[in-house]
């Protein structure tokens, strides 16, 4: 027996909406990274984007365990001496609360550009708001 591998050219993505009010950082990310690589499909094919497109509301509203609120910090840093910085997750939700979902899925993905193209399928929006109304996304429970 063959095993089946998909093709580009046969893969059709659909929409999926997921809330992520109350729901645990880490394991809706790892939820949103199997969908957007393909990995709850049975024609999942690692070196194909067999994924779907996925977008999230509510990203504000995410919950962390324990101290992570304000223990987990960011680094970035410029590579200049001295431009070394550090930015709390508490600081995130405030400023910029998609950045959070972001940075956690992506570190779930491959380091490729097959990574990079299931990245942009990505959409997170801080509010219940979202522009994506004509893809009829399907609202998924975590």
């Amino acid at each position: 027996m063959k095993s089946y591998l998909a093709k580009k050219e046969e893969v059709e993505p659909k929409w999926c909406l997921i809330d992520a009010e109350g729901k645990v950082l880490g394991r809706l990310a790892v939820e949103v990274a199997n969908r957007l690589r393909g990995r709850h499909k049975p024609t999942y094919t690692p070196h194909v984007d067999t994924g779907d497109y996925v977008v999230v509301i509510n990203a504000d509203k995410i919950a962390v365990t324990g101290r992570k609120e304000k223990q987990k910090n960011y680094m970035f840093y410029s590579g200049y001496f001295g431009n070394e910085r550090y930015v709390t997750l508490e600081d995130f939700r405030d400023k910029k609360p998609e950045f959070i979902i972001e940075h956690a899925v992506k570190g779930m993905l491959p380091r490729n550009k097959l990574g990079r193209a299931q990245l942009k399928k990505l959409k997170v929006y801080a509010g219940a708001e979202h522009p994506h109304g004509a893809q009829e996304p399907e609202k998924i429970e975590i």
